[in-house]
């Protein structure tokens, strides 16, 4: 009988799992791909929405361009997984049967209990979150004023904060809109636990762009027009934009295998395999083991490398062959500010960077090379060609 494989998510690690698994499979098992989105989000990309939106096009590219024609695709959101049953079922009642499972659906915000953060915050997990901030400070900006400009707080510097920060900033620029951008991050500094000569130089370009940094104290509370900041700080916002973590989603929330009590993120092995042998996980989602204390990040590119050792991971679990282990590999960083950015610590296909940090037009251009890279490596060299300009 021919085994059923089910692959749940469209994000890296899901694409990435998809192509991995139908190379290694050839039509050998039923494969089918289950999202709630019928396209694959550029995730790492999607902030620069928030000065454009015409960039959508540019950082989704369709699950009908991703798959083979013998993958079936399912879009629809994920309620329940019965692992026992193994059945997958979906929000319009409908279910998907499967003899081995890759759990890849990535995480939601976490907003740690803070009072009134998750009723007030924007997000940015999605294209709708991103078209939605866009809309937003725009809208807030003409009701603005160059003597009353608009406030936007973002809080969290990490990645994700800084990005949508220098992108509201550019955005601010091309059209001289009236706003005042403010970095909230209760650690120390930005990009925490990150390279002091990394951090120096995202601070430089931070506020080279205007960027208010405010470091050292945790967001307490918010309400409709306020962001109460410490013990003693308050800053009115028109917009408030959270970037400050994630947790687990709800349907892995009820999965019965192992996963950490606090974030119900899955625990996974080394191989990707969890407490059921019949279930794998991967990406956000996941918690995958690695030497030494910490688990992969949840990061883009620990995604697209664990995709591929899942996808062949499935097919020798298929095959009743002995798993791969996988172990993280850190590529370096680049971030975008604006239109600029920094990479520190790099290597691009197999070759190491001879400057520990750096910016101008090589940080810029390696920023468009690695998205041009994985839009190449789950669709072609075309779309990606299509896409450098607006990376």
């Amino acid at each position: 009988m021919t085994e059923k494989v089910v692959v749940l998510g469209a994000g890296y690690a899901g694409a990435g799992a998809i192509k991995s698994l139908e190379a290694q499979l050839d039509g050998e098992a039923d494969v089918t791909w289950i999202s709630d989105t019928d396209y694959h989000l550029v995730l790492h990309e999607s902030h620069r929405c928030i000065r454009d939106p015409s960039v959508e096009e540019h950082v989704t590219v369709p699950v009908e361009a991703i798959k083979s024609p013998g993958t079936t695709f399912r879009q629809g959101e994920v309620v329940d997984v019965d692992a026992d049953d193994r059945v997958v079922e979906l929000a319009d009642d409908s279910t998907v049967e499967f003899d081995y499972l890759l759990v890849a659906i990535g995480s939601r915000t976490a907003f740690f209990g803070i009072e009134g953060l998750e009723e007030y915050a924007h997000t940015l997990k999605s294209l709708d979150d991103a078209l939605g901030i866009h809309d937003a400070v725009a809208d807030a900006a003409r009701d603005a004023t160059q003597g009353d400009p608009a406030q936007v707080v973002v809080g969290g510097a990490g990645l994700s904060g800084i990005q949508t920060a220098g992108e509201i900033a550019r955005y601010r620029d091309e059209h001289r809109a009236p706003i005042e951008i403010h970095l909230v991050e209760g650690l120390d500094e930005v990009m925490p636990n990150g390279d002091p000569e990394l951090q120096g130089a995202i601070r430089k370009r931070l506020l080279e762009r205007d960027v208010e940094i405010m470091c050292g104290e945790f967001i307490g509370e918010v309400d409709e027009d306020t962001v109460y900041v410490g013990d003693e700080e308050e800053l009115a916002y028109d917009e408030l934009i959270w970037t400050g973590g994630i947790t687990g989603r709800e349907a892995a929330r009820e999965l019965e295998v192992d996963k950490d009590e606090r974030s119900h993120r899955i625990n996974a092995e080394q191989d990707f395999q969890t407490t059921n042998e019949r279930i794998f996980a991967i990406g956000d989602c996941a918690l995958v083991d690695q030497p030494g204390d910490d688990p992969a990040p949840p990061t883009a590119q620990a995604a697209w490398q664990a995709a591929e050792v899942a996808g062949e991971n499935l097919a020798r679990a298929i095959r009743g062959r002995p798993l791969r282990t996988w172990t993280h590999e850190d590529m370096g960083t680049v971030v975008s500010v604006g239109d600029t950015a920094v990479a520190h610590d790099v290597s691009f296909m197999g070759v190491g960077a001879p400057i520990g940090t750096f910016g101008g037009f090589m940080a810029e251009s390696l920023k468009k090379a690695i998205a041009a890279k994985w839009i190449n490596s789950i669709t072609g060299p075309r779309r990606a060609v299509k896409a450098w300009p607006e990376m």
